[in-house]
């Protein structure tokens, strides 16, 4: 990522500056996988979605935050001048993680590998279900960045402008719903809390359906009101899911957590297509609402009918623990 992020800074035409890009964030995704990894390694299952949501809460932060910094950097400096910090916050980065950041991971028993890390993980139930619930809830996100403009710009009359500061509600909703998982995830189990994100996300899904029919959303005000209380869910949804995923077989908690990125990218850049066609070929926002509220209702029926009960996926996860120390010894 840094030596991508130099290039982009040192790009002379558009072609070098989207192949820099594309190398950029080839670098940069290793960050979102591996700490996964890395949260499953330090805590236990209990209380990996808090830690979990406190991250994804840092990362909404600094989401909300880079497009105001790169706007400022770019009218004061010059678009070379967003690149020049991202080069600069990527070394600091490096730097970091070579003094600060020790191997967390249990030393790999002999045999294992990526291919059997991958068998055991498809094996399982649990994971599918998990993994189901978190790609399908990061797709509701997907879907409606990619109609909502379509939506607020072509079929409400507003602005662009207008619209981000709508759309900002949803993420700072996300950020609400996570900074909520932090507070309760000491006391209950992720399942409760999947399934109590499940129902806000459900409901908030719904009430849009039913505005979308009746033509009340066809202001931004009921619109994104609604939809701060599916992304309230989606928080909870998430971050849960992901802990379960990635706690199912501790010992390819990073092959779990690889798996879930590519799903929910590879996914998602097909969904905000779909998104987009639904937003804009369409007089009424029902098309983009009922695609919402089939995701939504896929997340539930993956936890119904592929997550087992949670004592069934606990033993799950210890089987595999043993499994892992028994290949060590031998």
């Amino acid at each position: 990522m840094v030596a991508a992020s130099l290039a982009c800074v040192l790009a002379e035409s558009l072609p070098q500056l989207i192949a820099a890009r594309f190398f950029q964030a080839l670098g940069g995704a290793s960050g979102m996988v591996i700490s996964r990894a890395i949260v499953r390694d330090l805590y236990a299952r209990d209380q990996i979605s808090a830690r979990l949501s406190l991250v994804i809460a840092v990362m909404m932060i600094a989401q909300m935050l880079s497009p105001l910094t790169g706007g400022l950097l770019e009218t004061a400096f010059g678009w070379r001048a967003i690149f020049y910090l991202i080069t600069a916050a990527s070394l600091a980065t490096v730097i970091a993680i070579a003094f600060l950041l020790p191997e967390t991971r249990r030393v790999r028993a002999a045999g294992n590998g990526f291919r059997r890390d991958v068998a055991s993980l498809f094996a399982s139930r649990a994971f599918i279900g998990y993994l189901l619930c978190q790609v399908l809830a990061s797709q509701i996100i997907f879907a409606f960045a990619g109609g909502g403009p379509y939506i607020v710009v072509t079929q409400m009359g507003r602005n662009s402008a207008e619209y981000g500061a709508w759309f900002a509600t949803t993420g700072l909703a996300y950020l609400i719903g996570n900074v909520l998982c932090v507070r309760f995830a000491p006391r209950h189990s992720l399942e409760r809390l999947i399934w109590f994100g499940l129902a806000l996300q459900l409901a908030g899904s719904l009430l849009n359906l039913i505005w979308s029919v009746t033509g009340i959303n066809q202001m931004p005000l009921w619109l994104f009101g609604t939809q701060m209380i599916v992304m309230i869910g989606n928080a909870f949804v998430m971050s849960n899911a992901v802990a379960g995923a990635i706690s199912v077989r501790p010992d390819a908690a990073g092959t779990a957590s690889g798996a879930m990125g590519f799903l929910q990218q590879g996914v998602g850049a097909l969904v905000s297509q779909l998104g987009a066609w639904l937003g804009g070929h369409f007089a009424t926002t029902l098309p983009l609402m009922s695609l919402v509220f089939v995701l939504s209702l896929g997340c539930a029926a993956s936890m119904v009918f592929l997550v087992p009960r949670r004592g069934m996926v606990v033993t799950e996860e210890l089987i595999g623990q043993a499994e892992e120390e028994e290949s060590g010894m031998l």
